[in-house]
């Protein structure tokens, strides 16, 4: 797992005049401060992406006044707890919030995939596949080794987008050994000009590997119509 470094960066001291300087005007929010010199800017920038940074790792943080504190005592040398500590604490702070978040996600496809074999028209496969045909081709279908044309659209199971031609407006070719299981088997089902909505467990999907919008061991829902089949000899 990549090791996230998140308070100990190189620290930015924060001078009291920057501290207590306030915007004033017409509309502007009362906490706002004044950026009076690069330093001030490089530090209010400091605390902006270390909140970030804390927020995209799921940490939890509450108290900024010991956020402050460990700041300040890193600056004079006298801290409670030593940079390695420091790391090691936070890495398994996040292992830990990344292990539920995964435990959660499996569930939670599990439960979906279980209810939604019995919905009318879903095919289960013995992978654990499913798939219902939205509209039937008349074309050849492809083996494992062909070329394919389609377009798709995927998304999560709460329904949230992470990819898809059809909002690009630009059908993909790839090869069917060259993609997730899911789709190297559902699309062997398909004939050309078919379309098929496939249910991808989380096994035949990414696994345990987050990829871009798609969290670890997510259940993937896509949406494919099958335009062209090449025959690879």
């Amino acid at each position: 797992m990549k090791k996230i470094f998140i308070f100990t960066l190189a620290l930015i001291a924060i001078t009291p005049a920057f501290a207590q300087k306030k915007k004033k005007g017409k509309g502007d929010s009362k906490n706002a401060v004044v950026l009076m010199t690069h330093n001030d800017s490089l530090a209010y920038a400091y605390g902006i992406m270390s909140f970030e940074n804390a927020k995209g790792a799921g940490l939890d943080i509450v108290n900024y006044e010991l956020v402050m504190q460990g700041i300040k005592d890193a600056q004079t040398g006298q801290m409670n707890m030593d940079k390695e500590k420091s790391n090691a604490f936070i890495n398994a702070e996040v292992k830990n919030i990344q292990a539920k978040k995964s435990a959660e996600a499996r569930k939670a496809g599990e439960d979906f995939l279980a209810k939604n074999k019995s919905k009318a028209g879903v095919i289960t496969t013995e992978s654990g596949l499913q798939y219902e045909i939205l509209k039937e081709g008349s074309g050849a279908s492809p083996d494992r080794n062909d070329k394919v044309r389609v377009h798709y659209h995927g998304t999560l199971i709460d329904g949230s987008v992470f990819d898809s031609s059809v909002e690009r407006n630009k059908d993909i070719e790839f090869g069917l050994n060259q993609v997730i299981t899911g789709w190297t088997e559902g699309l062997q089902y398909m004939k050309e000009g078919a379309k098929y909505r496939f249910y991808i467990p989380q096994n035949l999907g990414y696994g345990s590997r987050a990829q871009g919008k798609i969290p670890a061991f997510s259940t993937l829902i896509f949406e494919v119509e099958l335009f062209e089949v090449k025959k690879v000899d």
